[in-house]
């Protein structure tokens, strides 16, 4: 058994901490398809779980209206509610859900150390990191106003509730024409905003974009705001050429507004300690959750920058639960 560390403040970072730790066998940081899948399985195998949901519990799907894409709900259901029903069906089997942010950790010994809030010390025997990927936007107060109504960072998750309509695509990389690709199959025109008068998607990427006959490529074109009425999108204003001579304003009529500038794996917490990619994708063992420190492991969109689908992230996450009870019967064989 394990004794609670005494902590002390510490002067030079300013984090406070409980002079007590709490002795854990699996901590679960992060909620989400992963998050409340790993509880579920983790809960069912004993472990007694604790999860801390974070500044968004849920995830990402707190923010989708519809979810059709699912498998075992044929009529669909709204992200929120799906959601509800993961972490009921986590707290069924036991898993102790709790509200909270972790805001420091120490991977580098046997036991694995998040503080939570600045305050509390959790002591793990093993720990899950769900923690997901926030999608990067253009900063703009109408992409706040017509969320699920028309502004989606994801082309695979809501592209098809857009059949037979105009949308937009912005940004110039790989994941924006593999975006207006998608797109294209399902809609009637794909506009794609691109801020420079060339394209960073690879050679092989940019050429299947300018061969798709609905996909018009603005050149040069930023995004100055979005028109709509109750909350629906129904068209943008453009400027062209900003900042120079020939600079104009340009209004396309569009059904969905699609953000593919990236997304930031919230992994900032764990990267001292953990292997990630060069964006800060946690990286893992090829077909596991295990992540190159023992007893930690890594699921979702934190450690997924291709698929980034809810069942994918679920299946991540029954996967880090399996990992996390056979990492601990063998330490404790």
């Amino acid at each position: 058994m394990f004794k609670p560390l005494d902590v002390n403040e510490n002067e030079e970072n300013k984090t406070p901490v409980s002079t007590e730790a709490e002795r854990v066998k699996c901590l679960i940081i992060g909620s989400g398809p992963a998050g409340y899948t790993a509880a579920i399985y983790a809960a069912r195998a004993n472990l007694s779980p604790v999860m801390y949901e974070g500044l968004q519990p849920g995830g990402q799907l707190t923010t989708t209206t519809e979810v059709e894409n699912y498998p075992g709900y044929p009529e669909g259901i709204t992200g929120p509610v799906m959601m509800e029903d993961f972490k009921k069906q986590a707290q069924r089997f036991g898993a102790d859900v709790r509200w909270g942010l972790a805001t420091k950790a120490e991977l580098s010994g046997g036991v694995h150390k998040v503080w939570i809030d600045d305050k509390k010390l959790i002591e793990a025997e093993s720990l899950i990191i769900a923690t997901g990927a926030t999608a990067k936007y253009l900063g703009l107060e109408d992409e706040k106003k017509y969320a699920g109504g028309g502004v989606s960072a994801c082309a695979t998750c809501d592209g098809f509730f857009y059949r037979g309509k105009d949308v937009a695509v912005v940004g110039g990389g790989d994941t924006a024409a593999e975006e207006a690709l998608y797109l294209a199959g399902l809609c009637n025109k794909v506009y794609m905003i691109v801020r420079r008068d060339v394209l960073r998607a690879s050679r092989v990427m940019a050429e299947r974009v300018k061969k798709t006959p609905n996909i018009e490529i603005l050149w040069k074109h930023q995004t100055k705001g979005l028109i709509g009425e109750n909350g629906v999108v129904e068209g943008a204003t453009l400027v062209k050429n900003k900042g120079e001579a020939n600079e104009e304003e340009v209004k396309i009529k569009i059904d969905g507004f699609f953000l593919a500038i990236g997304h930031k794996p919230n992994s900032e917490v764990f990267k001292d300690y953990l292997e990630t990619d060069e964006v800060g994708y946690i990286k893992t063992i090829p077909g596991t959750s295990k992540t190159d420190v023992p007893g930690v492991f890594a699921c979702g969109d934190v450690q997924d920058s291709i698929y980034r689908q809810a069942v994918t992230a679920a299946g991540s996450g029954c996967m880090a639960a399996m990992d996390s009870e056979r990492y601990i019967s063998e330490k404790n064989a």
